[in-house]
């Protein structure tokens, strides 16, 4: 199942631990983890972005799960990019790309509290067990959330419907005097403009959805072929 994972720890150095304990979970074939990043919470209630990974094209977290919920967390006056100097911060600011409920962001939000610092992962794992097992170990306090799909076809109608709108505008324009056709015309400019970045926007996403999609099924590989040599390793290991 494909989750949001976030781990809050006491301290940066124990943040990087777990980072490398879910690499480690990663190379056993526990997880397939697709971005992450370890952020910690200032005591002035701003929030710094202390090391990032991604596996999408783009190489930034913009665009994904992960980068929206950091955007979320620091609001767009309260982040900092610290350590991830380069690091753009365009459209994270939408809670659709976090893809999981305002309470879990609200939850994640009273768990990281000044000077705390946490690790934020999207990935995938068939139970939690082995994650859960390595971050409490490390003192981290785990909080999840499976994460759901941008409904496109509800974005898709919703284009539609205004399409039609737009047909009846252009219709009304036709048959109207001077005057009104001035009036309906300036709505029609709106509409189309409106239209436009529904589209630009649809696209886009359908994109980077592609795009993340093919990096995914790369880790996902890469995980079987580790998972596969691991357990060809234990099956040579003499007892």
């Amino acid at each position: 199942m494909e989750r949001m994972l976030v781990v809050v720890f006491d301290s940066e150095k124990k943040a990087y631990e777990g980072k490398a304990a879910l690499s480690q979970l990663e190379r056993e074939g526990s997880v397939a983890a697709y971005a992450g990043a370890v952020v910690a919470k200032n005591a002035d209630g701003t929030t710094t972005v202390k090391q990032f990974d991604d596996f999408g094209p783009a190489g930034s977290l913009v665009g994904t799960s992960v980068g929206s919920l950091i955007g979320l967390l620091g609001g767009p006056a309260g982040l900092a990019l610290g350590a991830a100097s380069g690091l753009a911060l365009g459209a994270m600011f939408d809670l659709d790309n976090v893809r999981v409920g305002a309470d879990f962001v609200e939850d994640v939000a009273k768990s990281l509290k000044p000077t705390k610092v946490a690790l934020i992962a999207e990935i995938e794992e068939d139970w939690t067990t082995p994650v859960d097992t390595r971050m409490e170990a490390l003192g981290g306090t785990v909080l999840r959330r499976a994460l759901w799909d941008v409904e496109e076809e509800i974005r898709q109608k919703d284009i539609a419907a205004m399409k039609a709108d737009l047909a009846q505008l252009k219709a009304e324009a036709a048959k109207a005097n001077a005057e009104r056709r001035a009036k309906l015309q300036a709505r029609i400019d709106q509409l189309k403009k409106k239209i436009d970045s529904q589209e630009q926007e649809a696209s886009k996403r359908q994109e980077a959805f592609q795009a993340r999609q093919k990096a995914k099924t790369a880790i996902l590989k890469k995980n079987a072929a580790a998972a596969g040599r691991a357990l060809k390793d234990l099956a040579n290991t003499r007892l």
